[in-house]
C-alpha cells in the first residue's frame, strides 16, 4: 500500500507516530542540558581558557555538559561536578589538604554528601563541587589533574608533621 493512502486511512496513528517522535526528542534533548552557573570572580584570566581547553570529556565515567559560564565545567546528568576556575585562592587554613598527582586539593566536607575542593598555591585558584553519593572524589580529582597543572603551583600544602616544632623556654 502506498504511504499516501496508508496515512490517508489512518490519520491517528500517524499523527500519534508523530507526536511519539518528537516526544522522544524532546526529552532526549532535554536530559542533557546547558548548565546553568555563574562565573567566579576571576574566570577572564587567561589561564582559565588553558584550563578550560583541557578539560576532559569524562570525569570520574560521567559525561561532560556544556555549560553557560566562562571557565566553567560541568559532568553527569544530573550534573555531579562542577568546576570554576577564578575562584580566588586560599590562604593558610585548617582544612585537610590533599596531594592528588602534583595538585594540592583543599577539602572541605562540611556540607557532606556535598564536598568542595580548591586548589592550593595556584592564582588563579580551581574549585570542583561534587556529590560523593554520585561520584567518586578521588577519580575526580585524578581525571581533573591534566587539566589544573597548567596553572603554576607557586605554593604548597603543609601538614603539621611538616613544620618544625615552636621552641619554648624551658625555666
Amino acid at each position: 500500500m502506498p504511504a499516501r493512502t496508508l496515512f490517508a486511512t489512518r490519520p491517528g496513528r500517524f499523527v500519534g507516530i508523530v507526536a511519539l517522535a518528537a516526544l522522544s526528542a524532546g526529552l532526549l534533548s532535554g536530559c542533557a542540558g546547558t548548565v546553568a552557573l555563574e562565573p567566579a570572580a576571576d574566570a577572564t584570566n587567561p589561564t582559565c581558557a588553558d584550563v578550560t581547553v583541557r578539560l576532559p570529556d569524562t570525569v570520574a565515567d560521567a559525561a561532560r555538559r556544556e555549560t553557560d559560564a566562562q571557565a566553567t565545567g560541568a559532568w553527569g546528568d544530573p550534573a555531579s561536578i562542577l568546576l570554576h576556575c577564578g575562584v580566588t585562592p586560599p590562604g593558610p587554613t585548617t582544612l585537610p589538604c590533599d596531594n592528588v598527582n602534583g595538585v594540592d586539593w583543599i577539602r572541605d566536607d562540611s556540607d557532606d554528601p556535598i564536598y568542595t575542593f580548591t586548589t592550593f598555591g595556584r592564582d588563579p585558584a580551581v574549585e570542583v563541587v561534587l556529590d560523593s553519593n554520585v561520584v567518586s572524589s578521588s577519580s575526580t580529582l585524578v581525571d581533573l589533574t591534566q587539566a589544573v597543572s597548567v596553572i603554576p603551583q607557586t605554593s604548597a600544602c603543609l601538614n603539621v608533621g611538616d613544620t618544625s616544632p615552636i621552641p619554648t623556654d624551658a625555666p
